[in-house]
């Protein structure tokens, strides 16, 4: 981060609403700008640049185990230790490295946003010392050095104009407007807005065309540019997917305290050993932890990045597809998102505001005869008239455009017309075009003032839907070898030129596929209050209310948090007014995603769930960003949030499996240790337990997804995992001691033969539900990937058979299963598939899925 220098934060009043006198007063400077030694005096007080603190590689690595899931799969890791079981402590901890290597790497890269901002500065500041005009270093300069401005120059400081002469300055990157702004000395007010603050050039803008001095008065950080730089310099807020993890990993260490204090106490009560009594409780609770959940959530983003970069979206951090999925909320600018974000010509209209060829030939030769300065505007004309024929009109003069006058002139000579024709064209803004103006073509008599309200009215109506209006006039004039700006009068109104921004042609459609996914599109733009109800209007996106930033500036944060979410369109906003929409949207309970493609957006994108830029963006944007689009289109943001919902479901099938298995399976362990005198299950039989059920589970990575579970937002539920986790893990319990029952009293089965025939139970039983929680509709009513269901039949084969495998005998300690006891293992799977089927149905229609 670059050294600040500034005024005086005991100044009230901004230099943008004070004379030009006093400021420079102020900032003990003249026009002639500061003194040599001056200057370096007020470099060396501002002291050396101070360093921007960031996490190094090692912080930045030791983050990735703050959160309670991993932590508790470390814990399990070292309690797999103390127990000696070395392949499952191995295996945790692969998991867990692998993990934290991959969010690592994500999180390191992204932390480059700061350094490509705070890189893109000018190479040198023209300014002006002791009168004498001389470049320097950008961090050279300080408050009170005058900027020696013209068309190109990169503006190095946040400075107060002084005088300008035809001065337009293009600042979309910061204030999101589509056109260039000109920028004069006169103040303004106090509380204008970066767009309102029409006398002030910003760092990181460009001067379009014309010339200037401005006297700097914020350097660095304390520059509005330097401000953003400061905002991602802090760390993102909590996500939603972040949050939903850390609330689950603190429900399932409740859960764990709970079972491990429980399952102690009773057995301290039967009078077993304390030590014993302590490990056995230890280990059961931390049977609870689902310990390939990193890995599932990491292969399922893998993959669906994957998918969604065939559909031209490019993931950068993979957490972000499950907040792009849960995503209710989606703020845009509307500049190349909603509107193509270029400047055309909508249509050339006469006096009584229809359709004029007349007028649009008489605009393009003004166009392309002119040689001032290239501008947005001539080449709309230009690219408007591609069959104008130049060669019947020759030039013979030009009154080039000046910032007083706000219009240009052209005088033509037709070849054409008998004994030729010589005319003045005078293009520009309305009311500086009809105040030369004596008479309208095609109308008789003089122009009278009403008529002359009448034309500003028409304007001012185009005005109201999002146009930019000039006007044309012309005059038969006598051929002579120079005109000056004199020769503007008398003339004729020919009538207006209506500029706009186009709507994409995909916008409405787009916006209508959004509400259908449950996705609420919001409008931030810097643009004016009425260009952004117009385009609103124009791609069908319903307006519910308006706030402007004069609105934002006087709202407290609670007011706004209300106001936020009916409000539709945010117009005439900064970047730090960016920034608090979306984190008033996100307080009150939204998940938000942000698309943008500018410097200021960078906070905003910063601060939202998720965060979206497009490939043509600044460096920044698309450093700051979570996902980059290769298209700066709403119809791609589609697909990609029905991927992410995809991701989100597929995760959540293996949370409900693995969560309500593991708990069951705890709750009957606890239960069989009171009462029989042996393990029920050897140490390497759960083992293999363990691993075989992992591999379906692996597979849900790449699992079918209902279309109706995309239908709509889904994010982490953790009261609604909770219930569930009760609910089946309940029911896998009742049929684990309906199996012992039948196993101790009505088989008497010998210890081998009870923990072969368990191991089976446990496992299909394992595999059931796999199968029916993947899915809400009825089990045979959805079809799962041909990868689930290879994996689960063979997993099912392997289970019964393994028991009858001499090598699964001699290594695992399985014994053969009679015909007879191995068909009760099958009838109570059945039987436990269908109770499962049943609650699933009354689960997820009492909790509203």
């Amino acid at each position: 981060m670059r050294r600040s220098s500034n005024v005086s934060a005991a100044t009230i009043t901004p230099p943008w609403a004070v004379g030009i006198d006093a400021a420079l007063q102020r900032l003990a400077t003249t026009t002639d700008g500061l003194p040599e030694d001056e200057a370096r005096r007020r470099l060396a007080d501002a002291g050396p640049p101070p360093r921007l603190r960031r996490a190094g590689a090692l912080g930045i690595f030791l983050r990735q185990f703050k959160s309670p899931l991993v932590l508790i799969l470390v814990f399990a890791a070292a309690v797999s230790i103390l127990t000696r079981d070395w392949l499952d402590a191995a295996i945790v901890l692969l998991i867990v490295l692998a993990s934290a290597v991959l969010s690592f790497q994500q999180e390191y890269r992204a932390g480059r946003a700061v350094e490509r901002l705070l890189a893109r500065i000018a190479p040198s500041a023209s300014v002006l010392r002791d009168g004498r005009q001389v470049a320097v270093p950008p961090g050279d300069l300080v408050a009170g050095d005058v900027l020696v401005l013209s068309a190109g120059s990169l503006i190095a400081a946040d400075a107060r104009v002084i005088d300008a002469d035809d001065f337009f300055v293009t600042q979309a990157v910061l204030t999101g407007e589509t056109f260039p702004v000109e920028k004069q000395p006169a103040p303004v007010d106090a509380e204008a807005s970066l767009a309102e603050r029409t006398n002030v050039v910003f760092k990181g803008t460009n001067v379009r065309s014309g010339t200037a001095r401005a006297v700097v008065f914020a350097t660095g950080g304390a520059t509005e540019y330097g401000a953003i730089a400061d905002r991602l310099a802090l760390r993102a807020p909590e996500t939603e997917f972040e949050r939903g993890i850390r609330h689950f990993g603190q429900l399932l260490t409740q859960l764990m305290t709970l079972l491990v204090l429980g399952i102690f106490a009773v057995n301290v009560a039967y009078d077993r050993p304390v030590t014993e009594s302590l490990m056995f409780a230890v280990a059961l609770a931390v049977g609870l932890a689902p310990e390939l959940l990193p890995a599932v959530i990491s292969l399922t983003l893998a993959r669906g990045a994957q998918r969604m970069a065939a559909g031209g979206v490019i993931v950068r951090r993979l957490a972000a597809i499950e907040n792009f999925g849960a995503m209710d909320v989606l703020c845009t600018d509307k500049t190349g998102t909603l509107t193509a974000g270029v400047v055309r010509l909508d249509r050339a209209c006469n006096a009584q505001g229809e359709p004029s060829t007349r007028v649009q030939d008489f605009a393009a030769i003004n166009a392309a005869l002119q040689t001032g300065l290239p501008n947005a505007l001539d080449a709309a004309i230009g690219a408007a008239s591609p069959g104008l024929d130049l060669a019947r009109w020759d030039k013979t003069e030009e009154i080039p455009y000046d910032f007083v006058r706000k219009r240009l002139s052209v005088a033509v000579r037709r070849h054409a017309h008998p004994g030729g024709e010589n005319l003045l064209i005078t293009k520009g803004a309305l009311e500086p075009v009809l105040a030369t103006c004596a008479r309208v073509h095609g109308e008789d008599g003089a122009l009278r003032p009403e008529r002359h309200a009448a034309l500003i009215e028409q304007a001012a109506r185009w005005g109201d839907q999002g146009y930019r209006v000039l006007g044309v006039a012309t005059r038969n004039i006598e051929s002579r070898p120079q005109y000056t700006a004199a020769d503007e009068a008398d003339m004729r109104f020919e009538g207006y030129l209506l500029f706009f921004d186009p709507p994409k042609d995909d916008a409405a459609t787009a916006i209508r596929d959004l509400a259908a996914l449950g996705v609420d599109l919001k409008v931030i733009t810097g643009d004016s209050r009425r260009v952004a109800l117009h385009v609103a209007s124009m791609v069908g996106l319903p307006v519910e209310g308006v706030l402007t930033g004069a609105d934002l500036h006087a709202m407290r944060e609670e007011a706004l948090w209300q106001h936020a979410e009916r409000t539709t369109v945010f117009a005439e906003v900064d970047p730090n007014q960016k920034e608090r929409i979306i984190q008033a949207l996100r307080r009150t309970g939204h998940v938000v995603g942000y698309l943008g493609d500018g410097i200021n957006d960078a906070p905003a994108l910063h601060a939202a769930d998720v965060g979206i830029s497009v490939d043509s963006a600044v460096d920044v944007a698309k450093e700051t960003a979570d996902l980059v689009l290769l298209q700066h289109s709403l119809t791609v943001l589609r697909e990609g949030i029905e991927e992410g919902r995809r991701v989100f479901a597929n995760t959540m099938k293996y949370v409900y499996t693995t969560t309500s298995a593991n708990f069951g399976n705890m709750l009957s362990m606890a239960a069989l240790s009171l009462v029989i005198p042996f393990l029920p299950l050897l140490p390497k039989q759960i083992l293999l337990n363990n691993f075989l059920s992992d591999l379906p589970a692996m597979a849900l990575a790449g699992d079918r997804v209902d279309p109706e579970t995309v239908g709509r937002p889904r994010r982490w539920d953790v009261a609604r995992i909770r219930n569930f986790m009760l609910v089946f893990g309940g029911i896998s319990s009742v049929f684990d001691l309906l199996t012992f029952a039948v196993l101790l009293l009505v088989i008497r089965a010998a210890p081998p033969e009870f923990r072969t025939a368990w191991f089976v139970e446990s496992l299909l039983t394992e595999l059931s539900i796999l199968l029916v929680v993947r899915t809400q509709r009825p089990l045979l009513g959805s079809r799962p990937s041909i990868a689930l269901t290879l994996s689960t039949a063979l997993v099912a084969l392997a289970a019964v058979a393994l028991p009858y495998l001499p090598l699964a005998r001699t290594i695992f300690d399985f014994v053969p299963l009679p015909p007879a006891l191995l068909a009760v293992v099958l009838l109570i799977t059945l039987l436990y598939t269908a109770a499962s089927e049943a609650a699933k149905h009354r689960f997820f229609r009492s909790s509203g899925a």
